[in-house]
């Protein structure tokens, strides 16, 4: 059989798109932050993890330019050779501080910062326990680690999953480890279909019963909840409890790469030891500038998560009123229970061309019966932006027979 010939018979997305309802890959030609240019015309993003707003920030921009001006494009080298910039250990102590852990390292992607932490961690005989529903970025990291195992032809190296944000089940599958055996509970903070926040306080409860580590993704946490944005540990006051958090700059940092904070040993560990980071070219100049520029302005302009929280919860309560099924977590990501995969692609298709661009989720992304439509907020929404969102939805909404 011919290697190719799973491509040749792939023909779901050509299908969706003669149709004219394929909501993917749709070039962005210009963007003010809320309103972006596609096809040539205006449109209200309601789709982006741009949470602050940042990414047209003068400052961040600014910052960017004036990067490449001094040290060029990108570093040509890994940060464990020639790749390490003054700029990279500026970040790493900001954002230890910021986070209020002792130390932090940088990687060159978000997605590539869970496999430069769990398989490094996670060896022969060791166990990552991790929630059903974790982003793609940690599902990847536990495949490598279980890769690893099997590769070296030991069977004790184990990834377990429990349902979703369920702390009994966590409780359940951690009392059939051995309990010598090393463990970490790895999960989203905020999940990035839902929007929902980890039960964070019973989770460490259950890890500490069992003596795991934990580990929590904020890539959708930071910036949006905890104090001053500081995440899901400081939204519940757990920092000290909680063990390792990662996180990206793509979000509200307005630029390119991920990170992890902790113990000053633990990451020195991870420092030296992830091939992900040492095998990697390290981030470029102007993404590290964009982030200290974006993590400055964070600092100094914590109003912004609050407005970006209200603007959420405006989003949420409004689509709500109207009928329509919303996740009713408090982050900001509002997700729209439609539960029908041609549905969705209709519906996204009409909030098009209504001038408003939101997410299509649909399988396997999501499971059956949770195909949904993703919005997300920024800061600098202004209230025409959000009123005109509700608008279309409320219009496509009725057209499709999803609220009366």
């Amino acid at each position: 059989m011919d290697l190719f010939e799973k491509c040749r018979n792939f023909t779901r997305a050509d299908e969706v798109k003669a149709t004219g309802c394929y909501p993917y890959f749709h070039a962005i030609e210009e963007s003010e932050g809320p309103v972006v240019g596609i096809e040539g015309r205006k449109v209200i993003m309601a789709g982006s993890n741009n949470y602050l707003g940042l990414t047209a920030h003068p400052k961040v921009r600014e910052a960017a330019i004036a990067a490449i001006k001094k040290y060029g494009t990108g570093c040509s080298g890994s940060r464990y050779l020639t790749g390490t910039l003054d700029l990279h250990i500026e970040l790493e102590s900001r954002l230890a501080k910021f986070m209020g852990k002792e130390a932090c390292l940088l990687y060159s992607t978000g997605y590539q910062t869970g496999q430069g932490i769990v398989p490094v961690l996670v060896q022969r005989g060791d166990y990552v326990v991790s929630d059903k529903d974790n982003h793609a970025s940690i599902v990847a990291g536990t495949l490598v680690a279980a890769g690893m195992g099997s590769y070296a032809n030991d069977s004790n190296n184990m990834v377990v999953r429990y349902k979703h944000n369920d702390m009994a089940h966590l409780d359940h599958v951690l009392s059939q480890l051995p309990a010598d055996s090393a463990k970490l509970v790895v999960s989203d903070g905020v999940f990035s279909s839902s929007g929902e926040i980890v039960n964070l306080p019973d989770m460490i409860k259950v890890a500490q019963k069992h003596n795991a580590r934990v580990m929590v993704d904020d890539a959708h946490a930071i910036g949006v909840i905890g104090k001053g944005g500081r995440g899901t540990a400081s939204h519940f006051g757990l920092e000290k409890e909680t063990d390792l958090t990662m996180g990206t700059f793509s979000k509200t940092f307005a630029s390119l790469g991920g990170f992890v904070v902790g113990d000053y040993k633990v990451i020195d560990y991870l420092k030296h030891n992830a091939p992900a980071l040492i095998f990697s070219a390290s981030p470029a100049p102007a993404s590290v500038a964009a982030t200290l520029a974006a993590l400055d302005i964070l600092e100094s302009e914590p109003q912004r998560v609050e407005k970006l929280m209200l603007n959420a919860r405006k989003m949420r309560s409004g689509l709500k009123s109207m009928g329509f099924k919303v996740s009713e977590h408090d982050s900001a990501v509002v997700s729209v229970l439609i539960g029908d995969t041609e549905k969705v692609l209709m519906m996204w298709r009409a909030i098009f061309d209504e001038g408003v661009f939101v997410n299509a989720f649909i399988r396997p992304a999501v499971q059956p019966g949770m195909e949904m439509l993703r919005t997300s907020y920024m800061a600098t929404h202004e209230e025409h932006h959000l009123n005109k969102i509700l608008e279309v939805f409320s219009k496509v909404g009725r057209k499709f027979g999803v609220i009366n």
